[in-house]
């Protein structure tokens, strides 16, 4: 299986793809954004602005949504996750439009949430997460249909999506990557569900 990392120029790449090679899959790290649907699971890193992110994704961005909703297995992973989205309020641009909804600054006194969190699964049936992960986000998600929404988390009374999922496209705000050893079991999952 060949995964394929979406590099828009500021991501979490090296930690990512050490993730990654767990499960075995071949990782590639690709820049041209055209390209990077030619693969058998797509991953957006974290880390980043959305509006430099956004750009980088533009002159492709039609064809990676279609392919997206046409069925490619897609990870987003915090800022990545972010741009499955149709916009964020931290810059212009337009994410993929994958997810309806809007990503907004955290409503929260303490910002950036940096740091250990919980996740609360809304379905047992789906890839458990670790109960504590590592999170590092002053913008979230808000999805217009709440039903995408596989987990939840709340920082500082601000309650938003851990994970979001539409059929094989998923979002997910923390970074199972630093989220210690559970957490790339995670990730592993995710890949090895992706196989399936």
């Amino acid at each position: 299986m060949r995964v394929t990392i979406f590099d828009y120029g500021a991501g979490n790449l090296h930690s990512l793809g050490k993730a990654l090679a767990t499960s075995g899959a071949t990782t590639i790290v690709e820049t041209n954004a055209a390209r990077a649907v030619d693969t058998d699971v797509l991953v957006f890193p974290g880390v980043g602005a959305f509006g430099h992110a956004a750009n980088r994704l533009a002159p492709a961005r039609d064809a990676i949504r279609s392919a997206i909703l046409d069925g490619l297995p897609t990870i987003g992973i915090c800022l990545g996750m972010q741009l499955l989205f149709d916009e964020s309020d931290e810059a212009p641009g337009a994410g993929l439009g994958v997810f309806q909804g809007r990503v907004t600054r955290l409503n929260a006194e303490r910002v950036p949430h940096i740091g250990w969190n919980s996740v609360d699964c809304v379905d047992e049936a789906q890839a458990q997460p670790p109960e504590r992960v590592y999170y590092a986000n002053s913008f979230a998600a808000r999805p217009v249909d709440e039903r995408v929404v596989v987990a939840w988390t709340t920082h500082d009374g601000d309650r938003f999506p851990a994970i979001v999922r539409r059929g094989s496209a998923i979002g997910i705000q923390f970074h199972p990557e630093k989220s210690s050893a559970e957490g790339v079991r995670f990730l592993s999952s995710l890949i090895a569900e992706c196989a399936r």
